[in-house]
């Protein structure tokens, strides 16, 4: 029930200024928005609703006040209007126009318009549908309102009272079966508002659609791909609809294990950081490690090893593993090496990515030691996880240029930055309550004895699992509420490419700790990376943690659920934390470098931040509970009610009685449980209330016990009849209520989306009238739910407790929904009939985004419990999610199933909750719940249905007027008689071991059950059976009951002879019910069947046909109920058929079957099958097969044709399958089921007569087509489609082709390079065209791929463009920056890409012309329908079906297969067809089918390669050969086995002899060898040959693209092209060929033209006409009537399956087959596919001279810097085989002289532009190993030391097949030169064979940049192995041919080899003049000494004159 009211204008106002309006209804005041500077008028057109629990009174008052609006004063009145809702109560609708009043009471001018409506429980004042107070913008007609309103299918406005007022006259329309599939599919609650009218059914009738369209069109011009239809199901809309939907899917999904593969190639790494480095990449997955071998001395090793991790988990834990490749230093056995560097990522991100995988992508490595230190290098890997059932595609190999791209093809998903910065995530736990005990009350007993004091028995701390690291609080020992205060910080890169944090309470003990509870964070849902974005950020907000029930036991046997999985059963604790991330800046110096967890403490926070205590009110009460399982026994039963813990008396924690004041303080109300004594009152007696002093209510949670009574075999009930029990609880909680209300709007709107979607898939699915107007129907109601979220979601800003998250979610919530409305809008105007599959898939992204949206990570109320106990055991439960059942006032917020009846299914808890054990109800309960806040707990009745009365609790006291009932009385009681006609049921599971089942229906409805009769052996039971429930009683008001009939449950049995009947499915139905004042009559009457899904368990179990009709007994009895009249020949005894009027109309058919024969049966109870026969049955008629006589000699049936007629419904949807069963007769008249098939659709089988007008071709024309040897550029599309009649012409232009080619070769003489690629014909092989068609098929792929890009991008522009119109500043595509970015890139790339291509394709000619074959990326059968273009296989099932999910484990069931094919057709058939020419009666409609004797075939298959296996052995390889099997001969390859390999390339053909029917099963395997033990199966595959053979496409021999008789591209088929063409025309009944002159062949009405000349081996010219036949057989599909596909020349790529892990492929294999028909002349020898053998070459380098290399050493005597440089070289991989040039010593500028030569010998194969190394890995290997690597040479320069290590100086690598070309002299060489190679010109060792230049070496500085450490002077010269035979040459500058000595400077030798010399070189050259002049000056000194010495002396004797 609700008022509405519409608040159109108000006009004649005074003045101008901003105006605001106030409507009020009972006390509630709604106001409009701010309408900003009006003048005199302001039109507001809001409409206001008040939802009303009880009827609007006669005299009640509506007010509406118009304000003069202001920011800062008060606002002003200006009037207001006043209105006695009289007229609305009776009427329904009002639309008011009316003066206001002043405050004196006197009328002013101004005036106001205003439209009110009102609806009502029962219907009886006016209903109102969706889009009525739409507003849409210039639509003066109201076509628009009109267009959601009357196309509705089952609504009308008006109501059943007032029939005069029904708008437009909505058509009833009957069409046979047209509503089959109606809305209450599945049990879909239709709203009152279409049950009035149930009349109609669900589904439009397409003319009156279009009569009315066209009318439509005459109002307002209406397009009629603008009609839109609202939704027949909106459940949200109306309040009168008291109950909710049940939930038909009963287990929980996840926590069970399942297979999953990861498999992981390591390609290579790329800079790596660190020098000379020998690095080992190591794979982990959560704790299984593998490593790749150990290369050495390399920066760049290449692996490319593979590796596979098989997991059996759940899909929550295989998803939360963390992925980390790591790259170590030098490990080996003794030592664990150093860490360089390592990458994580999560599983469940792999998962997420398209087909589940990262191809070729660079991941980034850093150091988690020091995360200052940037980049540590990248690897390239390929990661790809498959689960079960998922097919990987493996991505075509894109060319080696792209890759090498590193920064373009980072491992990162989408919208993930390039660049990744540090971050710290900081997690604050801060405190924890409610926690269970942990500990036995006995050790308790004991300590309190010892110690006198009373602990908490539990010792809780919390753990943080994020990104493969834990962190953990300490413990706080015995405590229930324990405080911690502490934060674990975490370093990790961000964005985290690890999804979700677990955060856990655990319970320290002594023995093992076990987790109390798990939550877990998923960052996604708390961050948001827009341009608008937040990091993630959360709380501090409390987590409710949920796991296995409170009391403790030693073994819990739940315990899975405290760890997280499965949905938990019991409220465990709850844990207040936050979580906050900053991004590091990692240049600051005072970081902390390394990744360790930290543990800090953090301050306290105050108790209001998580929100004000409030205090809520749950009540609750059970109307019914039937369906109680048996097996509970039967003592009393009751059922109890928890929310958190309070409500729960068994095993909530109490508490002292401190709990009594916090509570009255509003305080730590979280944990506040009731007091000790109450709680024991309350368990003493619970139906008496108990009044604390202050009256406050004591809540009552559980039901008084009482014993259950029968209802049948299987289920007893509760004798709730006119006496419903009630509980109610009070609880008190942080006020977070506008977080569930949010998600509870976003959940409507998205239920209506998806409710909406099912219907239009619906409705596409069964192909009815315009699915197109029903999807725009559904976007325009996604778009109105959206605006309405924008207008909601805004209120209460200023909440306390508001949290960085809420302001930051609503914020992108709201931008969201905008963008999603607006797009929703634009998408709308683009649904045209052709698009709306591709619009569907896009509404269904809007679903998941919704969906998303609506999850709140933060959580507030926990979720209610509802437990049944049974002698004070907890049997089982249901879990409702408390946003459900919360109350708001207004509408949309308020949960879906608040204050409405709920049917709850009650399940076991934890692991008894999966399979079977699942299945089974354990109780059906009719629930009504109601939660909200106390204080607005008036209306919590209000939802109930109406009639009873309030049954208190005896009490003293004033406040008796407040308590909530504790039990309802029904005092108003209906009778009823319910009719189930319950028809038929199809595609059952198979619940016997026969692969059938004996199936009868229990049908379940309030407390009465019946059952159908047990048909036996059938999956398909037509039981048409009427069951009648007499004197049915419902309590309730009969209006109520009449719209909202409580739901019927289906449940399907399998009957067995012994033991219980086994449970097969379930399905829910509503009954549509008359009142006895009701006409029994159309447009209701009599109901019409439909299908409802069963369901068993999650997966789907068949379907039911049925009708459930609830007529009420009035006072006359069951006379007066409408006549049952039943077909008049009931021989079925007491079984009442279903009546006339529900049943469907027949007519005759006629079904002919063509039985072909039977393969591959298997024994039946240890017999072999040796005389079976086919039974086919259908709507109880049948035919017999012919009987096989022995099976073994002939299984094909000797009769082909039998017919049997058959009386089958005229709706295609309503047709019964067709059984097909297989018997084996045995002597004795004795029969035996080997299998059977049920054929659940017919459709396909419908013969249609060939449309005649379609062939009138009646124009004519000269059509050419071009054929193109080269089919990437031959465009499919363009063929012009020619018409029959007409002699049209095709040509086909061979000999301009020839002349292009000839001008071509003649300018390429004149060109200066003469390049010698013009291949010969002689050395093209098979493998050349094999790797030419590979090439083209990439090509398609990526032009594919481009165009969907292309597609999508203009698509989401559109979106865009349309988005900024609306708002330009909103980014409607989320996180749309990241996407273009990587658009852009990878638009760069593709004009990269198109520029090569356009140089590619101009270049073409100059590649020779190879002929090419079509290489398929899957199986033949895959492509071509598995050639069942006539004959069909149809799969014979025994054994009870699997009851995993898993649809893989029916394989296991297969016995057999059976071929033939049906074909049904309407009685009687026109008479031209069987009047044709050659007609033959006996075949019917299968004319020209060949016959089916055995026939002897000659096998040949060719088997190219495999792909990716799974490796076999413990060293990660395989040993890979090739077995293949058909019938009894197997070919064993076993002794050509590929040494580890896990890509051989096998390239060998098999040939054998079969004979069809007997041997056509091909099994090619393929195995790995084993030295000791038996070998082992990797995968194999299986091709059906007999369907091949006879199919229509020729699968026998491919048709090549070109006719030659010699060379490489032979004809390989006997059968010329011509002899193909003759036998066709003639099976085909054709005229023709007729070869003409001139090149022309006319077949049919057709004419092609082609080439007529042909060269055989010596090169002469013949004429032929076989160009001319092959021709037509490439266009054989134009042929009109005849014409389909034949199959080309082709390598068909098949998945390898290994039987123990289904669905999951090991590999694939490139193969295809070729069969010869032995009657007919013999096939030539099969064609060479043999591998080719890799070329020997040598590589001859000589480095002549070094320059400018860094000087390392210092010398001892001078300090000089010099280094002693050497020169070393490898060809990469080959390490071993190094080669070094000897020393320059002592250099001092750099330069050193060589002459030194390197000799390389290798393999090398053209083809792969791959070195092939074969070498053992290890001494123990039994084998040497195949190994193919890039050619690249790596040259480097070292620093010889003779007592240290070597110095490593530098490198450089050459791509022998593209390096830059070597610069001229020393100067130019320059780093740039390697760094920018793209850009510069890259020549090719292979095409040049001899260069000479100069090349830098380089190497990383500390910063790891790359520097120029140094340059060569190097010259390469290739040369074939005989070319290098004839000229030998030496090592070094040894003979033959030596080089001479290189001239180095006096200054290279060794000091302490030669001391004299270097004393010398010291001495004489650097110190001459030094030593010259010291000499000098000594000798001065010496003879001024001397002077000196002797002057004294003279002095004397010259004085003295001696």
């Amino acid at each position: 029930m609700a008022l509405l009211v519409h608040l159109k204008t108000i006009r004649d106002l005074r003045g101008k200024g901003d105006r605001i309006a106030k409507v009020t209804f009972r006390g509630l005041s709604l106001y409009t928005h701010v309408l900003e500077n009006c003048e005199d008028e302001a039109r507001f057109d809001e409409t206001f609703r008040w939802p009303t629990a009880s009827r609007v009174d006669e005299n009640e008052m509506l007010e509406v006040q118009v304000f003069n609006y202001s920011k800062v004063f008060t606002n002003r009145v200006i009037g207001t209007f006043k209105m006695v809702l009289q007229k609305v109560a009776e009427e329904g609708q009002l639309e008011v126009t009316d003066t206001l009043i002043d405050d004196n009471n006197t009328a002013i001018r101004t005036s106001v318009t205003i439209y009110i409506k009102y609806t009502t429980m029962d219907g009886t004042v006016g209903v109102w549908s969706d889009g009525e107070f739409l507003d849409i913008p210039g639509d003066p007609e109201g076509t628009f309102q009109f267009e959601t309103d009357s196309l509705l299918s089952g609504h009308s406005q008006g109501s059943g009272v007032s029939p005069g007022r029904s708008i437009h006259g909505i058509p009833t329309f009957r069409k046979a079966g047209k509503g089959v599939f109606s809305a209450m599919k599945l049990g879909k609650t239709k709203s009152s508002k279409d049950d009035h009218k149930k009349d109609e059914p669900a589904i439009l009738d397409m003319e009156d659609l279009n009569r009315k369209a066209m009318r439509l069109g005459g109002v307002g011009g209406l397009d009629p791909d603008c009609i839109s239809l609202a939704s027949v199901t909106a459940v949200t809309t109306n309040v009168s609809n008291k109950r909710s939907k049940p939930d038909i899917k009963m287990e929980p999904s996840s926590g069970r294990p399942v297979d999953y593969q990861i498999s992981i190639t390591v390609v290579e790494a790329r800079q790596l950081v660190g020098l000379n480095m020998d690095p080992v990449v190591c794979v982990e997955i959560g704790d299984d490690k593998k490593y790749t071998s150990m290369k050495e001395s390399t920066n760049c090793p290449y692996y490319n090893e593979y590796f596979v991790f098989d997991f059996h988990v759940p899909p929550d834990v295989m998803f939360d593993k963390i992925l980390k490749l790591s790259v170590i230093h030098s490990k080996n056995l003794l030592r664990s090496g150093t860490l360089v560097g390592t990458f994580k990522l999560d599983v469940g991100t792999v998962y997420s990515q398209p087909e589940h995988q990262f191809y070729r992508k660079w991941a980034t490595l850093s150091d988690p030691d020091d995360i200052t230190a940037g980049c540590k290098g990248y690897i390239k890997c390929d990661i790809a996880m498959v689960g079960k059932g998922d097919n990987i595609k493996s991505p075509h190999k894109a060319n080696e240029t792209d890759e090498d791209d590193i920064e373009g093809n980072l491992l990162l998903p989408e919208g993930v930055p390039l660049e990744r910065q540090w971050a710290r995530f900081y997690v604050k736990i801060y405190r924890a309550e409610g926690l269970p005990k942990m500990n036995t009350s006995i050790m308790a007993n004991v300590k309190k004895a010892f110690i006198g004091e009373n602990r908490d028995l539990v010792d809780p701390y919390v753990q943080v699992l994020f990104a493969g690291q834990r962190g953990k609080t300490s413990v706080q020992k015995s405590s229930y509420e324990p405080i911690w205060n502490e934060q674990v910080v975490f370093t990790e890169m961000f964005p985290p490419l690890c999804k979700r944090m677990k955060v856990q309470i655990r319970d320290s003990d002594k023995v093992n700790d076990v987790a109390i509870g798990t939550h877990f964070i998923d960052l996604r849902k708390i961050a948001n990376d827009g341009d608008k974005g937040f990091l993630p950020t959360m709380g501090p907000a409390w987590v409710n943690m949920y796991g296995s029930t409170r009391q403790y036991t030693l073994m819990d046997e739940h315990q899975d659920l405290n760890e997280g999985l499965g949905e938990g059963v019991s409220f465990r604790a709850r844990l207040l934390i936050s979580v906050a991330v900053e991004i590091l800046d990692t240049t600051s110096t005072e970081i902390v470098s390394s990744t360790e967890v930290q543990v800090e403490p953090v301050s306290n926070i105050s108790e209001s931040v998580t929100g004000k205590i409030e205090e809520f009110f749950l009540f609750g009460s059970f109307l019914e509970a039937t369906m109680i399982d048996r097996k509970i026994g039967d003592k009393p039963i009751s059922f109890e009610v928890t929310i958190g813990n309070y409500g729960n008396q068994i095993d909530g924690v109490s508490k002292p009685s401190a709990a009594k004041k916090n509570k009255k303080e509003g305080g730590g109300g979280g944990g506040g449980e009731s007091d000790e004594e109450e709680s024991e009152l309350i368990q003493q007696n619970s139906s008496e209330d108990e009044a604390d002093d202050d009256g406050d209510l004591v809540s009552v949670s559980s039901s008084p016990p009482m014993k259950p009574v029968i209802t049948d075999r299987n289920y007893f009930h509760l004798p709730y009849f006119e006496k419903k029990p009630c509980i109610y609880i009070k609880s008190w909680w942080q006020d977070q209520r506008r977080r569930l209300y949010n998600s509870n709007i976003m959940d409507k709107i998205a239920d209506k989306l998806e409710e909406g979607l099912n219907d239009v898939q619906e409705i596409i699915k069964t192909e009815t009238a315009y699915p197109e107007r029903r999807l725009r129907g559904v976007l325009e109601e996604l778009s109105t739910g959206c605006n309405r979220f924008v207008t909601l979601a805004n209120k209460d800003q200023n909440q306390a407790g508001r949290t960085k998250l809420d302001k930051e979610r609503l914020k992108s919530c709201m931008r969201e929904m905008e963008s999603m409305g607006q797009q929703a809008k634009l998408i709308r105007s683009q649904v045209k009939r052709n698009t709306v599959r591709d619009k569907l898939k896009m509404v269904q992204n809007f679903l998941h985004r919704l969906r998303f949206l609506a999850d709140e990570p933060q959580h507030s109320i926990p979720d209610v419990f509802v437990w049944m106990m049974s002698n004070s055991k907890r049997i089982a439960y249901a879990r409702i999610p408390s946003k459900d059942i919360l109350y708001s006032i207004v509408d949309e917020e308020t949960g879906k199933d608040c204050g409405k009846v709920k049917a709850v299914f009650l399940r076991l808890p934890g692991k008894k909750g999966f399979g079977p054990a699942g299945w089974t109800v354990q109780a059906k309960m009719e629930m009504y719940l109601w939660l909200g806040l106390n204080k607005q707990r008036k209306d919590f009745l209000s939802g109930l249905p109406n009639g009873f009365e309030e049954n208190k609790a005896p009490r003293t006291g004033s406040c008796l007027q407040s308590l909530p009932p504790i039990s309802l009385v029904y005092n108003m009681k209906q009778v009823f008689q319910l009719r189930a006609h319950m028809y038929q049921a199809r595609s059952l599971f198979a619940a016997d071991s026969s692969g059938l089942s004996d199936p009868f229906a229990r049908v379940f409805f309030s407390t009465h059950s019946q059952v159908t009769e047990v048909l036996s052996e059938t999956l398909c039971p037509t039981w048409d059976q009427l069951l009648v429930f007499d004197d049915v009683e419902l309590f309730g008001e009969a209006g109520e009951l009449r719209d909202d009939p409580p739901i019927i449950v289906v449940e399907v049995y399998d009957q067995d002879t012994v033991g219980k009947a086994e449970f097969i499915g379930r399905t829910f139905a509503k009954p549509i019910t008359k009142m006895c004042d009701e006409h029994y009559g159309p447009p209701r009457f009599p109901p019409r069947l439909e299908y409802y899904q069963i369901y068993r368990g999650n997966s789907t179990a068949g379907d039911l046909l049925a009708a459930f009709e609830l007529l009420q007994i009035g006072q006359g009895g069951r006379a007066e109920l409408p006549a049952i009249n039943g077909p008049t020949d009931s021989d079925r005894g007491p079984i009442l058929p279903v009546p006339m009027g529900i049943r469907p109309v027949l007519s005759r058919y006629r079904i002919e079957v063509l039985f072909w024969g039977l393969r591959d049966l298997k024994r039946v109870n240890l017999a072999q099958v040796d005389r079976p026969r086919v039974d086919i049955e259908c709507a109880g008629r049948g035919v017999q097969s012919a009987l096989i006589v022995n099976f073994k000699k002939n299984p094909n049936f000797s009769t082909l044709v039998k017919w049997f007629e058959v009386d089958l419904p005229e709706n295609e949807l309503l047709h019964p399958p067709l059984n097909i069963r297989v018997v084996d007769c045995r002597a004795f008249g004795r029969y035996t089921l080997v299998g059977s098939h049920a054929v659940t659709s017919l459709r396909r089988f419908i013969y249609s007569p060939p449309d005649k007008t379609q062939n009138n071709w009646a124009s004519t024309g000269d059509a050419i087509v071009n054929m193109d040897a080269n089919p990437s550029v031959r465009k499919m599309d363009t063929l012009v489609k020619l018409d029959a009649s007409s002699d049209a012409v095709i040509k086909v232009d061979v000999n301009e082709e020839e002349k292009e080619e000839k001008k071509k070769k003649k300018k390429k003489k004149k060109g200066e390079v003469e390049e010698d690629d013009e291949t010969d014909e002689r050395m093209l092989d098979w493998w050349s065209k094999y790797f030419a068609s590979i090439e083209t098929l990439m090509e398609i792929l990526r032009a594919q791929e481009a165009a969907l890009a292309e597609a999508e991008e203009r698509e989401e522009q559109e979106i865009a463009a349309e988005g900024a119109d609306i708002k330009p500043d909103d980014h409607p595509v989320k996180g749309s920056k990241g996407k273009e970015k990587s658009r852009d890139k990878s638009r760069n790339k593709d004009k990269k890409k198109s520029h090569h291509a356009g140089e590619g394709t101009e270049k073409r000619p100059s590649k020779p012309k190879v002929n090419e074959l079509l290489v398929y990326n899957k199986e033949l059968e895959a492509e071509y329908d598995n050639f069942e273009d006539w004959l069909h296989t149809f799969n014979l099932y025994r054994g009870k079906a699997g009851d995993d999910d898993e649809a893989a484990l029916d394989d296991d069931r297969i016995v057999g297969r059976f071929k033939g094919s049906m074909c049904m057709y309407k009685l009687p058939l026109s008479e031209e067809i069987t009047r044709e020419a050659g007609f033959d009666p006996n075949m019917g409609m299968f004319q020209s089918i060949p016959h089916n004797d055995p026939i002897n075939v000659l096998v040949r298959v060719f088997v190219v390669r495999a792909t990716d296996l799974h490796p076999a052995d413990v060293n990660g390889k395989a040993d890979p050969y090739v077995v293949i099997k058909l019938g009894k001969s197997e070919l064993k390859d076993k002794e050509n086995y590929i040494s580890k390999q896990l890509n051989p390339v096998f390239g060998k053909a098999f040939d054998m002899e079969a004979t069809f029917p007997m041997e056509s099963m091909l099994t090619v395997s393929v195995y790995d060898w084993d030295l000791v033990g038996t070998d082992d199966l990797i995968g194999e595959t299986k091709i059906d040959l007999e369907n091949r053979y006879y199919s229509k496409h020729r699968a026998t021999c491919g048709i090549a693209n070109n006719y030659s008789v010699h060379g490489y591209n032979m004809w390989r088929d006997p059968m010329k092209p011509s002899q193909i063409l003759a036998k066709l025309c003639k099976e085909g009944k054709l005229d023709g060929p007729h070869y003409g002159p001139g090149g022309r062949v006319k077949v049919a009405n057709r004419i092609f033209m082609g080439a007529t000349e042909i060269e055989d081996e010596t090169g002469l010219k013949k004429q032929t006409d076989e160009h001319l036949a092959l021709t037509v057989l490439k266009h054989w599909e134009e042929i009109p009537r005849v014409g389909c596909k034949l199959i080309p020349e082709h390598v068909e790529t098949r998945p390898l399956l290994h039987p123990e892990k289904p669905g999951i492929e090991q590999g694939r294999i490139e193969m295809w087959v070729d069969m010869f028909p032995m009657d007919m002349p013999a096939p030539g020898p099969a064609i060479d596919i043999s591998p080719r053998k890799p070329k020997k070459y040598e590589l001859r380098v000589v480095i002549w001279n070094t320059d400018e290399v860094i000087l390392e050493d210092d010398d001892y005597f001078t300090g000089e810097k010099s280094s002693d440089i050497f020169v070393r070289g490898w060809l990469k991989g080959q390490q071993e085989d190094k080669q070094d040039t000897d020393v320059h010593y002592h250099s001092l500028t750099g330069e050193g002289n060589f002459n030194w030569r390197f000799v390389f010998p290798f393999d090398y194969l053209m083809a792969e532009e791959k070195i092939v190394i074969s070498k053992k890995e290890s001494m123990f290997s039994w084998d040497e190993t195949e190994y193919k690597i890039p050619a690249r040479l790596t040259l480097q320069v070292w620093d010889a030391d003779h007592f240290s290590a070597d110095d490593f100086l530098g490198a450089i690598e050459l791509d022998l097949n593209r390096f830059p070309r070597g610069a001229k002299t020393a100067k130019q060489s320059s780093i740039g030169m390697v760094q920018n190679e793209a850009e510069l010109p890259c020549i090719s060792i292979f095409k040049q064979k001899r260069v000479k230049g100069w090349w830098p070496f380089m190497a990383r500085d500390e910063n790891d940049e790359m520097e120029l450490t140094g340059k060569v002077e190097a010259e390469l010269h290739l040369m074939s192995a005989e070319e290098a035979e004839k000229s030998p040459v030496g090592l070094g500058r040894n003979e033959p041919d030596p080089l001479e000595k290189p001239n180095r400077p006096d200054t290279t030798f060794l000091w302490f080899l030669s001391p004299l010399k270097a004393i010398r070189y010291l001495v004489c050259n650097r110190y001459k003049w030094l030593i010259i002049k010291i000499v000098v000056a000594l000798l001065l000194l010496m003879m001024l000494g001397l002077f000196l010495y002797s002057m004294p002396g003279y002095l004397v004797k010259k004085l003295l004159g001696a």
